[in-house]
């Protein structure tokens, strides 16, 4: 008789069990192990110098390890589908540049993921301005000097760039929707051969970004007639912006950012771009920046959404005017 209340509590007990058993688990404070960021580009390059110099920063702000892992391929695009395709836990992300994050929609027709469905943004970290550049036997010392060379003597007048449907593509094509000038595209295997031939004169104007840009120019083997950001750049102080140089709203820069899986819990989220904020705040990191040609440039998850949702028709415009198409 003494087991009866037992026994009758028994179902109840199970029950309960049953309840704790079938509950999840408690997720663990944020972050408890290391992160890795995904560069879809090889080693060595402009973003991997950006992953690196913010990693140690990081680290000390989140208490966990920062790793870099690289997945070239496609434009960037292999690195950007391994990261939609990971566990949206906030331990994987990938450092995206513009091309990764709003001109590859558009370039590559079978493009494996979408930015703004299949990511959430967590912070941009840096913007990239160009200057845009003509050889010394241009005639031309302004930029509105130079609009009128170039309509004087339309598909006479080429640019060079690096590559099909890159940022040195696509920024001298919204020049020329801008301006309504008709120059050659003259493609090249990289920003070196482009520099080459500008300097010898092949190719009359290019679009490149600082401060490999501002190198050349104080050098003297080029002429910068404007940069493309809203102000003027350190690296070329006495540079007006195109928008001083009379093209109104004429703004266009590259950018790099770091995304995360589309389904990364929002605490998480927010914790990943307070740890951002607080890195892009320190002084001396902001001169290393500098120094490295990205002008710091941040953004919380919200505002860097609502960039990149201004952004990705304006790339595609361009994209589209300048016929460009990947595999």
């Amino acid at each position: 008789m003494r087991l009866l209340p037992t026994l009758r509590a028994l179902p109840a007990l199970l029950a309960a069990a049953f309840v704790l058993a079938a509950a999840p688990q408690a997720r663990a404070a944020f972050p408890d192990k290391p992160i890795k960021v995904v560069i879809g580009f090889p080693a060595g390059g402009p973003l991997d110098q950006h992953a690196r110099l913010l990693s140690d920063r990081l680290q000390a702000v989140l208490g966990q390890p920062v790793v870099v892992d690289y997945k070239p391929g496609a434009g960037g695009a292999v690195g950007a589908d391994a990261v939609a395709r990971s566990p949206a836990d906030g331990y994987t992300l990938v450092l995206a540049n513009t091309g990764v994050a709003v001109i590859n929609g558009a370039l590559y027709p079978r493009l494996p993921y979408n930015t703004l469905r299949d990511f959430v943004p967590i912070a941009r970290t840096a913007q990239q301005p160009l200057a845009l550049l003509v050889n010394n036997r241009v005639p031309a010392q302004t930029l509105p000097e130079f609009i009128a060379y170039a309509k004087a003597q339309p598909g006479k007048v080429n640019y060079g760039s690096a590559g099909n449907g890159g940022i040195s593509h696509l920024v001298p094509e919204m020049f020329k929707s801008a301006t309504g000038l008709f120059m050659v595209h003259i493609p090249y295997r990289g920003s070196a051969p482009a520099f080459t031939d500008l300097m010898a004169g092949q190719v009359q104007f290019m679009a490149e970004s600082i401060p490999q840009a501002a190198s050349y120019a104080k050098q003297g083997k080029v002429r910068a007639l404007a940069v493309t950001s809203r102000e003027r750049n350190p690296a070329l102080p006495d540079v007006p912006t195109a928008i001083e140089a009379g093209l109104k709203g004429f703004e266009v820069v590259g950018f790099y950012g770091f995304l995360a899986p589309a389904a990364t819990p929002p605490d998480v989220v927010a914790k990943l771009s307070d740890a951002f904020r607080q890195v892009l705040s320190q002084p001396d990191l902001k001169a290393r920046m500098v120094a490295q040609g990205a002008d710091p440039a941040f953004l919380g998850s919200e505002e860097f959404r609502q960039f990149l949702v201004a952004e990705t028709p304006r790339w595609e415009q361009a994209v589209k005017a300048s016929g460009a198409k990947m595999d």
